[in-house]
């Protein structure tokens, strides 16, 4: 059987579960369940290498020893033994500085929960997923497109959909800040881990030829995220792209700490992230940021924070959204730090629906440089492919859509998708980036009704982002 269907078999599993509701829950069981089976197979390799290797897991506990066996224990004694002792003895695991894999195993379970109420079907999925061999290259390389599906699927699972950021948006925006072996790079809301996936693969087909270089990459690359869901979706989507101990995935809140406390020793060389928006941090969080930057708008505050956060030389790949391009009051006043103070050399303009179904608002990829204020602007707009009226569940952006940037990216010209803006212009009209693209001519005669409504519901949202902005300024 292919592991796509293995997968599916999994799901369909599930499904059949009372205890198992929608499909968020259905990836978190699969995903710590499947943790237990990457974690073992890595061990196999481990005591391979070193017949001396000791588990940071009980032996009772490990997956070899009671999931491993098909005729191993099932129904009522398989549940009692998962809800009673698996997880109470994971989360209470000893941990100290000589046991980092204790600790990432201890971190893991901390949050997780087993949904599923039939031992019977947990034995079923155990069975299927000892299908899969983690050792073998094949099924590892196979198995990474697969997780990578049940990330997407993670956009149609509710507020979940937030975590997981288009694979060809975070390859794109790495290959364009291009990070060096040596470098340290955070995304500081690191959500399923993507951007650090993509990092990872691309300062390893570049420059790593050693076990010392590879140690050495794995420990500049780092991630923080809140919420415990995508936590371990990014632990364990680093352990299947050959990280030994994610340990510099972390669990937090970077925002939550006052931006005074974060100083040389915090600052990094590269940020490439996804920060979360739309939404409101929690009551207290903006009194962190100096005066006049308070909001409670996540993207807003995040941005400060990217700022501070950079290396005098430092240099950041970013989604943003619309309204923090146009938007007024402390908007204005953060987008007037970064131009006074960074070189934002680069905003390109997405088109509509990249991160359907989660979010239909429009967004952008932002790039600027520490060290030297902005003198201009270069804007590009990524236009839909031919035929299509804007990205859906099951047509999303792809790579080859992002081919044309590239290839403009080092040889800069205008052109009907690219323009630049001087500085004294954007100052002229209070530090508003929202530029329309001067080179394409007025389509409004050629939309659909749809399409108008589209519009009409944009320029509704830019109304509101003004009057947020107003009130900040009140």
């Amino acid at each position: 059987m292919s592991l796509q269907n293995v997968i599916k078999s999994i799901q369909d599993i599930m499904r059949k579960d009372a205890g198992v509701d929608g499909d968020a829950q259905r990836v978190s069981q699969l995903v710590w369940m499947l943790f237990l089976k990457i974690f073992d197979d890595k061990e196999q390799e481990y005591e391979l290498i070193d017949p001396k290797y000791k588990s940071p897991i009980p032996e009772k506990l490990r997956w070899r020893n009671w999931a491993a066996n098909p005729e191993g224990i099932t129904g009522d004694e398989l549940l009692d033994f998962i809800n009673n002792k698996l997880f109470k003895q994971l989360k209470d695991l000893p941990i100290s500085a000589a046991n980092q894999r204790g600790a990432i195993v201890r971190e893991v379970f901390e949050d997780s929960y087993n949904y599923m109420k039939s031992g019977t079907l947990i034995r079923q999925v155990a069975n299927k997923l000892n299908e899969i061999n983690f050792n073998s290259q094949d099924d590892r390389h196979h198995f990474n497109e697969i997780y990578e599906h049940l990330l997407k699927e993670l956009q149609n699972a509710g507020n979940a959909g937030e975590f997981y950021t288009p694979r060809p948006l975070t390859k794109f925006i790495v290959q364009m800040v291009d990070p060096k072996l040596g470098e340290k790079i955070l995304d500081p809301a690191c959500g399923t881990g993507g951007f650090l996936v993509s990092a990872l693969q691309h300062i390893r087909s570049a420059e790593v030829k050693t076990k010392k270089q590879e140690q050495t990459l794995e420990s500049n690359v780092q991630g923080v995220e809140l919420k415990p869901l995508p936590h371990l979706l990014a632990i364990t989507n680093l352990i299947l792209h050959g990280v030994e101990i994610p340990e510099q995935v972390r669990r937090g809140d970077m925002l939550s700490k006052p931006l005074r406390d974060y100083g040389p020793k915090d600052r990094v060389d590269v940020i490439v992230a996804n920060p979360p928006f739309g939404g409101s941090v929690k009551d207290g969080t903006e009194d962190n940021f100096p005066q006049s930057f308070r909001t409670k708008e996540t993207a807003d505050l995040f941005l400060v924070l990217f700022m501070h956060l950079l290396k005098p030389t430092g240099r950041c790949g970013i989604v943003l959204p619309d309204g923090s391009l146009f938007g007024e009051g402390v908007k204005s006043r953060i987008k007037e730090k970064l131009l006074e103070e960074y070189n934002l050399h680069t905003i390109v303009r997405l088109p509509q629906g990249v991160f359907n179904p989660y979010a239909g608002v429009n967004t952008n990829l932002v790039f600027f440089d520490k060290g030297k204020p902005t003198k201009e602007v270069w804007y590009y707009e990524l236009p839909l492919p031919a035929g299509l009226k804007q990205y859906t569940k099951n047509r999303g952006i792809t790579d080859a859509e992002f081919e044309p940037v590239k290839k403009w990216w080092h040889k800069r010209t205008e052109n009907e998708f690219a323009w630049k803006v001087g500085i004294d212009q954007i100052r002229g009209r209070n530090f508003n980036l929202d530029f329309k693209n001067p080179n394409r001519k007025d389509e409004t005669s050629n939309k659909s009704p749809e399409q108008l409504i589209q519009a009409i519901e944009q320029n509704e949202g830019k109304i509101r982002s003004s009057i947020v902005g107003i009130r900040d300024i009140l």
